[in-house]
């Protein structure tokens, strides 16, 4: 049977959303976070070699990485669900915005949490760098926003993989959706799906989203 392995307040929130979604069968096995070190337990981390979430098991199967879990979990038990056909006009916006979630929009905020961290001047050049990075990429995020209600134009894999930016991962790398209006309302939407609710309440019960 298919197993989302699924660390507290974090990124593999996305493969139970995803499963919910689907509607589709799976057991979801919890993890709490280490309370000294906030890191992923031994439990876990002795699943995969990179000793990250999310991880799958499914059969002989253990697979980690987001978007190769969820493209594996839509071919395998999706009927290709919530991704764009080739021959579709938003493909290549599906695309785009599937890997932008995780190969931009993440990384940047990798990088602004571990900067933070280091508690630098308001006017390092680094963090001004990172803080420009970041509301280039969610300046165009909200300019998509406002002529589409879903990243690839209907709601798709591409909005699985990215909310979690948008949302918990601002408990680590705190930053300000204001000047975002598009994105705000795009949050709403996603709240205001009962598959995204039921994900939430089930993988991080004590959580309240980050939706505004």
């Amino acid at each position: 049977m298919l197993t989302v392995h699924h660390l507290g307040v974090s990124q593999s929130e996305r493969i139970v959303w995803l499963c919910e979604e689907l509607g589709i069968d799976y057991k979801l096995e919890r993890y709490d976070r280490d309370p000294v070190t906030r890191l992923a337990p031994a439990a876990l981390k002795a699943l995969h070699p990179m000793g990250t979430a999310p991880v799958i098991t499914d059969g002989d199967l253990v697979m980690a990485e987001s978007g190769a879990i969820i493209e594996y979990i839509i071919a395998t038990y999706g009927k290709g669900r919530f991704k764009v056909a080739p021959d579709h006009p938003d493909f290549a916006q599906f695309i785009y915005w599937f890997h932008f979630g995780n190969g931009s929009l993440q990384a940047i905020l990798h990088r602004y949490l571990n900067i933070r961290r280091l508690e630098p001047r308001p006017d390092h050049p680094t963090l001004l760098g990172v803080e420009r990075q970041l509301a280039s990429a969610l300046g165009m995020m909200d300019k998509r926003l406002g002529a589409v209600d879903y990243l690839a134009g209907a709601f798709s894999a591409a909005d699985i993989i990215t909310v979690f930016c948008l949302t918990t991962m601002r408990s680590f790398a705190p930053y300000d959706l204001g000047k975002y209006p598009n994105i705000l309302a795009y949050l709403k939407r996603i709240g205001a799906r009962p598959a995204y609710q039921r994900a939430m309440q089930k993988g991080d019960p004590g959580m309240t989203p980050k939706l505004g």
